[in-house]
């Protein structure tokens, strides 16, 4: 009888000890967490603020809604109480049919065991706690589970660690690339707290370095490192599937919600590479210099490029702490990679060019390859990079080599261009009206 006991006790042992180091590895903080004295027994739950969206549909063939209604034995979740569920108690212990506080429960992992009618007023919902070998129940509060299953609300304080553990193996050392405006740090080790930080540039391109649970809503914390300077850590929760979210289609629809979301915190690299969420676009297209600018060559040389060069868009990565972008560029006619840093943000800073800011895009860059405008001839593309305009120019070829004309003047057979900028030279461009290309041009030194 002794070895029967010992031998149940030591059993029970080892289910709670499987229970705790199962529930351990799904609890993760940024490093900025400190230890902090009685954090576990003083929490009152995550932050209340944490949002969600619609997750990428590429996501889709790793992550899967599960309707309550189609929950099956086996299915794992976490305890993770919000402070509304420290006052309101969820589950009742199945051996003694008295409801047990979520305190006690929190972070204990509960194993979907199916529901049943008991032939009360209400159905339950049955689980059996990794951690304790102990049966719990969740009382649904309408009258059978199918009338409840179809809604959203769910099981309160679960969190789906299916959404986890999948997270864990896709996000594993994968560089991401920041979306969100908003991001957060752990403060304490063994609480809740936290901090928020809004000074992460659009595009950062960050690595996972641990996955874990978040809150019950947005289940799946993931933790990033900057991959450059001082390699700060910090965290997003999100909701992927939103299995027992406990939250209604139109709530994830709110622009503020979108942050937790994994589409609306991390964007994936792409086939080739990345850009930062607001630039995607530009990935892949072709821009030409309109100035004269400097670049930095695959090698890390300063590389001087000329005027109406072509490249195209291969990557664009934010820069932190300003509103420069770095952009790689592939040359059209020689295949070699630059680098150049570009804002989209008009302003008076240094480094203008004969009062253009050569370092904002809409004035350095145009869209396409001159080379494909009508009118634009390989051989006098030479003359035209150097601003040089010629008999036989046309009319394309003319504004690239001066860019648009100051005025216009008309006569019987011929019209003009005129350029009279400031701080350029003056010309007067004469087009015949039949061939509409340069008859003849007048300089003033």
């Amino acid at each position: 009888m002794k070895k029967i006991v010992f031998l149940l006790m030591a059993t029970l042992i080892a289910v709670a000890a499987q229970g705790q180091e199962n529930g351990s590895k799904y609890i993760v903080k940024t490093k900025s967490a400190v230890k902090t004295v009685a954090a576990a027994d003083q929490a009152d739950g995550a932050s209340t603020s944490e949002k969600a969206d619609e997750p990428k549909d590429f996501l889709g063939r790793y992550f899967h809604h599960v309707s309550l209604c189609d929950w099956k034995d086996g299915m794992r979740f976490m305890v993770i109480p919000d402070k509304k569920d420290m006052v309101i108690k969820t589950f009742t212990d199945a051996a003694t049919g008295q409801m047990v506080s979520s305190r006690s429960l929190r972070h204990k992992i509960m194993v979907y065991k199916g529901h049943e009618n008991t032939g009360g007023l209400h159905d339950h919902i049955n689980f059996v706690c990794e951690d304790d070998g102990k049966a719990y129940y969740y009382e649904i509060p309408t009258a059978s589970f199918d009338d409840y299953c179809y809604g959203k609300l769910g099981v309160p304080t679960l969190a789906y660690l299916g959404d986890v553990d999948t997270a864990i193996e896709v996000f594993k050392d994968k560089v991401l690339f920041t979306v969100a405006d908003e991001y957060y740090q752990d403060t304490e080790l063994d609480g809740d707290g936290y901090r928020t930080i809004t000074d992460v540039p659009l595009g950062t391109e960050v690595k996972v370095v641990a996955v874990g649970v978040g809150t019950r809503s947005f289940p799946v914390k993931i933790i990033v490192a900057e991959t450059g300077g001082d390699k700060r850590e910090f965290y997003q929760n999100v909701a992927i599937s939103r299995t027992n979210s406990g939250m209604r289609d139109d709530e994830f629809d709110i622009s503020n919600m979108k942050i937790h979301t994994f589409d609306g915190a991390f964007e994936l690299p792409g086939d080739s590479l990345a850009a930062s969420g607001g630039y995607r676009n530009y990935i892949g297209k072709k821009v030409f210099t309109l100035y004269n600018t400097e670049m930095f060559a695959n090698d890390g040389q300063r590389t001087r490029v000329a005027r109406l060069s072509t490249f195209t868009i291969q990557d664009i990565k934010a820069k932190r702490g300003s509103h420069y972008v770095k952009m790689t560029l592939i040359g059209e006619s020689t295949g070699r990679k630059y680098s150049k840093d570009v804002t989209f943000i008009s302003q008076n800073v240094a480094g203008d060019i004969d009062g253009q800011h050569e370092d904002l895009f809409t004035s350095l860059f145009a869209w396409g390859n001159p080379l494909d405008m009508p009118g634009v001839r390989r051989a006098n593309f030479s003359d035209v990079q150097k601003s040089i305009v010629r008999k036989g120019f046309t009319e394309n070829e003319v504004k690239l080599a001066l860019g648009e004309p100051t005025g216009h003047g008309e006569e019987k057979d011929t019209y003009t261009w005129v350029y009279n900028a400031p701080g350029r030279p003056y010309a007067c461009v004469f087009f015949d009206k039949a061939t509409k290309k340069v008859r003849n041009i007048k300089h003033l030194k």
